[in-house]
């Protein structure tokens, strides 16, 4: 044979090998990616941190998977209109459904019951694994009290300053924190917030206010200036509007005010006392989520997290939680190098925050009670807050 026949065959061949395997890609792809409605139920809107912390996941969505997403949003939503809400997302023909606040999850499990068609995710639920088991329902959650035990320690850090500098005294190292529900989720992060700061200014004590509601921007104002009043230096929140920013913002008390948020940075609305804000990254779940219902494959096999039967959980090492925007201008000097330090220190697991010479006492139950100097470990079995226990003599609940 001659050298240029051979070279004529050999050519051919590769062209041939390359549309065989041209069309095995298009057709697997086209195999693996069909076209879903995903629904989504918010309990508020975009002008809410909490809710544009979700709706940034479904821009994600949006523009990763482009025409292979059609996306149904119901904004606004109280705990009480769920289950309709849910039920007009399952007759709009949605395959996956995005639920985003605790109240919601008792309905989004009972129409996961009804409906083994459809994927329900439920974010910051815990009862996935709980009987009736349904495959079709999964819970989500970053673990979050990192973060806020971190923004604990750059509010200590700037308390420490005012300390040293002569603008407050030890005993005015006075902290007030702007909460929803007595739930464990929101125990467990202003308790991680609390030990952050004393972690820095041991003295720091917290006193705690409850909304009774996620979304009330007049409550969680007037309960922060309430809190401002009383002698706090900073405010924190586990509440779902700008309110508390504003109030510190707004403050015109003698002593100095700073603020920590949650979900979305406050320096739009408090440039001058907002310090930092954590929140956690809702985005690699809820992709991964999209591209096990495109692909026909369990949920809890493709999402790269921590995995208890159908829950799922991370922290900073698998970037589910996330610092946001330090404000540099008035933080503590070595703040910056002691944020990228502990969230190191978390990814390596070298930090238990729930530990040192505190008790703690449940709050409808005051036989229920914990020693914290053997250590407890948050989202251990599970990626809901399980902490539950206010602080004995550090934390005052004030009604």
């Amino acid at each position: 044979m001659k050298r240029n026949d051979i070279v004529s065959i050999v050519v051919c061949a590769v062209i041939l090998l390359g549309v065989f395997i041209f069309n095995s890609t298009v057709f697997k792809n086209s195999s693996e990616l069909k076209t879903i409605k995903v629904g989504f139920v918010y309990d508020g809107d975009e002008s809410a941190p909490y809710t544009y912390n979700y709706i940034r996941a479904q821009k994600a969505i949006e523009a990763n998977y482009g025409d292979n997403v059609e996306t149904i949003v119901k904004s606004n939503i109280s705990e009480e209109e769920g289950e309709n809400s849910l039920k007009e997302l399952v007759s709009e023909g949605c395959e996956l459904i995005f639920t985003t606040s605790y109240g919601y999850g008792e309905a989004a499990k009972k129409l996961a019951e009804a409906h083994p068609e459809i994927e329900f995710c439920e974010a910051t639920c815990d009862n996935a694994d709980d009987k009736p088991f349904c495959s079709n329902y999964h819970t989500f959650m970053g673990e979050i009290y990192s973060g806020r035990y971190i923004s604990g320690m750059v509010a200590g850090m700037k308390l420490k300053e005012l300390i040293e500098s002569g603008k407050i005294t030890r005993d005015q190292a006075k902290i007030g924190y702007v909460a929803a529900f007595p739930y464990a989720e929101v125990i467990s992060g202003y308790t991680a917030f609390l030990l952050g700061i004393r972690h820095i200014v041991p003295e720091a004590k917290m006193t705690v206010r409850y909304t009774n509601n996620w979304t009330d921007y007049t409550l969680e104002k007037k309960y922060a200036e309430a809190l401002i009043e009383e002698g706090a230096v900073i405010i924190s929140q586990h509440s779902d509007t700008i309110g508390p920013a504003v109030a510190c913002e707004n403050s015109s008390v003698s002593h100095p005010v700073y603020h920590v948020g949650y979900n979305d940075s406050m320096l739009d609305v408090a440039p001058t006392t907002s310090l930092i804000s954590s929140r956690i990254n809702w985005t690699p779940y809820m992709l991964s989520a999209v591209e096990a219902v495109l692909k026909g494959e369990k949920i809890e096999k493709v999402v790269d997290a921590k995995v208890f039967g159908n829950d799922c959980s991370a922290g900073f090492e698998r970037n589910w939680v996330q610092m946001v925007e330090l404000n540099t201008l008035i933080a503590a000097e070595g703040t910056e190098d002691m944020i990228e330090k502990s969230i190191e220190d978390f990814k390596k697991g070298r930090i238990t925050v729930f530990e040192g010479d505190y008790t703690g006492t449940d709050p409808f139950d005051p036989n229920d009670k914990i020693d914290l100097k053997g250590g407890f470990v948050e989202n251990e079995k599970s990626s809901a807050p399980t902490f539950h226990y206010v602080l004995d003599d550090v934390i005052t609940i004030e009604e």
